[in-house]
């Protein structure tokens, strides 16, 4: 049996690290698990290095323990408002008279990914959308195929150095080597989206706690990327400056009692919260905590319409929207954001997962579950934990690290 594989997801609000392997039946098992609440983030950004890095280290030893292994590489989740996409186009000369080589699509790939990146920032994915094979569209797979020029339309994923360097800092402080780095959005696709989304069209909203995450696939590839700085915290946050309470407060208002449609909860129902002040307790109407939620819930709904109308491909999405992270559990989100939206909603969570589930699986943990899915499934490309394959230099996880991701994403 292949070597269990480990990943991490460091977010705003928790910290998951998850030990997994796949079965036979093509299941994800997880062996272990260990989630702690996040320190020293931002926005998904850490500002923190050393606070982040005693919550990696809880997180870790939960996961050890569970799992009776000890963690030393793992796959880690990154996300931010400093993240930035675009697409690109790359051309290839094939030499006649033999087919398409990886040499070919190497070289087509690296064409794509010289375009003009600023010093302070580094390329994280160059992915491949779909290939064109003299003038012929829609190759999704050209090794072997005959044909004298070779174009690829390529995403490609950058985001600041310093926030790179900072998050691998916090986990190398932990004792741990990042293997690679995957986009959030991404690994959330793999844990929750369909082939048959994927194929059709469709857009992947994580709401996570500090940022909103959203990916566009289509034909079976990713066509946009783009990490808004808007999540679950603003909700608890607006909980906390309307009802004068507490933030700890708030959030386990939030979590308890919140809805996103006033419609339906009662105006008579009343909720015990605690307070600032000398009365330490009062009472507040639940209607009057679902009303402060759906107007936040609706700003988030809106800049994922306006998001998705901003990429061009919004009349490319039959499948609609798929919801996942914590705050896509609040009871009445997904007929609010169907309305919103005004196209397909479901919350998506992970599936074929099966192990030490009871803690993750939901929502709120498709990243966590989607990293282990990624890193399983490229792990051939990569050396084992605190080895090298023979050959295969060993990665620096900044700078040019993703440049053997472009055939793991090939599409089909």
């Amino acid at each position: 049996m292949a070597t269990p594989i480990a990943a991490l997801d460091i977010g705003t609000t928790k910290t998951c690290a998850l030990i997994g392997e796949m079965t036979e039946a093509g299941a994800l098992r997880i062996l272990g698990n260990g989630v702690v609440p996040s320190r020293g983030l931002r926005k998904g950004v850490v500002t923190d290095v050393k606070e982040a890095t005693q919550a990696i280290i809880e997180a870790v030893a939960q996961a050890e323990r569970v799992a009776g292994l000890t963690m030393d590489a793992a796959y880690v989740g990154i996300a931010g408002a400093h993240i930035q996409s675009t697409n690109s186009r790359g051309v290839a000369a094939i030499h006649s008279g033999r087919g398409v080589t990886q040499d070919d699509i190497d070289r087509a790939m690296e064409a794509a990914e010289a375009i003009a990146v600023p010093a302070n920032r580094e390329i994280l994915h160059a992915i491949p959308r779909g290939y064109t094979l003299d003038g012929q569209d829609g190759v999704k797979d050209p090794l072997g195929m005959i044909g004298f020029r070779l174009e690829v339309e390529a995403h490609v994923v950058t985001g600041a150095a310093a926030s790179i360097q900072n998050l691998v800092k916090a986990v190398e402080g932990a004792g741990l080597r990042v293997i690679d780095l995957i986009l959030e959005p991404i690994a959330a696709g793999d844990a929750v989206l369909t082939s048959a989304e994927k194929e059709m069209g469709v857009a992947l909203a994580d709401i996570g706690g500090g940022t909103t995450s959203i990916a566009i696939f289509i034909d079976g590839s990713i066509w946009h990327t783009v990490i808004l700085p808007t999540g679950g915290i603003h909700v608890t946050n607006d909980l906390a400056v309307g009802l004068r309470t507490p933030f700890d407060a708030a959030e386990e208002m939030k979590l308890k009692f919140g809805c996103a449609d006033p419609s339906v909860v009662s105006e008579t129902d009343l909720i015990d919260v605690a307070a600032f002040g000398e009365e330490g307790r009062r009472t507040v109407l639940r209607r009057e905590v679902a009303e402060i939620i759906r107007a936040r819930v609706e700003e988030i709904c809106q800049l994922i319409l306006t998001e998705v109308k901003r990429s061009g491909y919004d009349n490319l999405l039959p499948a609609g929207v798929v919801l996942c992270g914590g705050t896509a559990e609040l009871a009445g989100l997904k007929p609010f954001a169907r309305e919103v939206l005004q196209m397909p909603v479901r919350v998506g969570v992970p599936r074929e997962i099966e192990g030490f589930t009871d803690r993750i699986s939901s929502a709120a943990f498709a990243t966590s579950i989607g990293l282990l899915h990624w890193g399983w499934q490229h792990r051939s490309a990569q050396p084992s934990a605190g080895q090298e394959s023979s050959g295969q230099r060993k990665r620096n996880p900044i700078g040019g690290l993703f440049g053997w991701a472009r055939r793991a994403f090939l599409p089909g």
